[in-house]
């Protein structure tokens, strides 16, 4: 009877696995699923991200000010021979080294939401179709092309854009007299 059995340390590793694996979340309902679909699309939006870092910013502007306060008046005292007895203060550097680093995230956030921005009224000048954007990837609108396609289409533009470089060549080419280079690279011969 003891045969069948599994030993005690096969099946707790094997229930270890199983829980260690993450749960996929489609499986989540409700405000759970909610709550992590919103998460996620302030991770993708620069400016809800901006708008995220704003507060942090003001509070650690306000540290750094009174940081800043305490480390002069402390510096009076010393100079004026009085003996300051606070104790311990925080470092002004670090809070300073802090400010920046919320105004380099600030600053990075801005040129990221800028270039979507662009990146979208340059897709919507030149793509015939609409393509969903990877901020909301969400809100994709019925007459938006799936990414395969629109790979597609990128692809014909560019053989377009080469076709018409090669024909502007060989243009150039016959206008000045000049023969053409024998191609190398890759795809060409030497």
């Amino acid at each position: 009877m003891a045969a069948p059995q599994q030993p005690p340390s096969t099946a707790s590793s094997a229930a270890g696995v199983a829980q260690q694996q993450p749960q996929p979340p489609a499986q989540l309902v409700g405000p759970a699923q909610s709550g992590l679909l919103q998460q996620q699309q302030q991770d993708f939006d620069p400016v809800q991200r901006y708008k995220l870092l704003i507060p942090q910013l003001k509070e650690s502007l306000q540290t750094l000010m009174k940081v800043a306060a305490q480390n002069l008046i402390q510096n009076t005292n010393i100079d004026n021979g009085q003996k300051s007895s606070d104790g311990p203060i925080q470092r002004f550097d670090k809070c300073l080294e802090e400010f920046y680093a919320l105004c380099d995230q600030l600053e990075l956030c801005l040129r990221l939401a800028h270039e979507c921005l662009s990146q979208s009224c340059d897709s919507a000048k030149h793509s015939p179709t609409l393509v969903p954007t990877a901020t909301k990837p969400d809100a994709v609108q019925p007459d938006s092309l799936p990414y395969p396609q629109y790979l597609a289409v990128i692809k014909a533009q560019i053989a377009c854009a080469k076709d018409i470089h090669t024909a502007l060549l060989d243009c150039a080419n016959k206008v000045t007299g000049k023969t053409p280079a024998p191609p190398t690279g890759p795809g060409g011969t030497l």
